[in-house]
């Protein structure tokens, strides 16, 4: 990437130019397309109505999918560089929450594994010190949205602008640095995600597997979908937040599951760290 592609952009991001991906690159053309066909064969409406209804279950699959890339870059895989180190991330969303992130920094600490936290902008602000320890602990903030909301991802360009970039200046004043990557809220996107990310120099990022932690009491089950195959490269996703429920369980799965993770992980030879460390190679 070019110097002349970059701009500093919100509490420090960097600006990085964007190009659409194909898929979204095609459905631009088939709406503009279409808009002609109309404009100078209007009897042609039943068919451009059928090939727009087509395109848009397409990109209606792909934003409830969220490991998929046929709405821009996600990562859902350290980089071969990271796998052959034996490097795996271990992610937590939804936080800070007062009485259950302490807990599970208690158990990384335990093991020197380091995680990255994907933070809720607005909970950050009702609980700072949180997010100040978790940087103390050699963690890693990353950015999950201001406010959570179970709309994201049908907001417009200019409202996912402001949500996210809300929650970038709230978490890089209180980490003391700008998150480098966000992960949208329940994994929901839509095609207009992808520019705004690159108007805050944020990369997206899902995940390898995930537990269903904050919807499964079975600490086995959840512990079985993440370590069953676990392996060098993967990006693992676990909850420390109130937004999905977790607070209402007697004994949060996240921390039955979190030390018997860490077990198998050390068994295998990996080593827990954060998305920016995985990354340090520049992929």
């Amino acid at each position: 990437m070019s110097p002349d592609s970059l701009r500093t952009d919100v509490s420090g991001s960097r600006q990085r130019s964007w190009r659409p991906s194909a898929a979204v690159a095609a459905s631009g053309a088939l709406h503009v397309g279409g808009a002609l066909a109309l404009a100078t064969v209007p009897e042609s409406w039943a068919a451009v109505l059928a090939a727009v209804a087509v395109n848009q279950a397409v990109l209606l699959g792909a934003s409830l999918a969220p490991r998929s890339r046929l709405l821009g870059p996600n990562v859902t895989r350290l980089s071969p560089a990271a796998a052959r180190r034996g490097e795996i991330a271990i992610t937590f969303d939804d936080g800070p929450d007062p009485d259950i992130t302490h807990r599970v920094l208690d158990v990384l600490d335990s093991t020197g594994a380091r995680a990255s936290f994907f933070c809720v902008g607005a909970r950050a602000e009702t609980h700072p010190e949180i997010v100040r320890e978790i940087v103390r602990r050699g963690h890693a903030v990353e950015n999950h949205s201001q406010h959570h909301s179970t709309a994201f991802g049908w907001y417009g360009p200019q409202r996912l602008r402001r949500d996210i970039a809300s929650a970038q200046d709230t978490l890089s004043r209180l980490a003391g640095r700008a998150p480098q990557f966000f992960r949208a809220p329940m994994g929901v996107r839509n095609p207009f995600l992808d520019w705004v990310l690159a108007r805050l120099g944020l990369r997206y990022v899902s995940w390898t597997r995930r537990g269903y932690d904050t919807v499964d009491s079975d600490s086995g089950r959840v512990l079985r979908r993440l370590g069953g195959k676990l392996a060098a490269g993967d990006v693992i996703v676990l909850h420390d937040g109130v937004a999905t429920g977790a607070r209402l369980q007697r004994s949060p799965v996240v921390l039955e599951v979190l030390p018997r993770l860490l077990w198998q992980a050390a068994d295998r030879g990996l080593k827990p760290v954060t998305l920016g460390a995985a990354c340090r190679d520049g992929s």
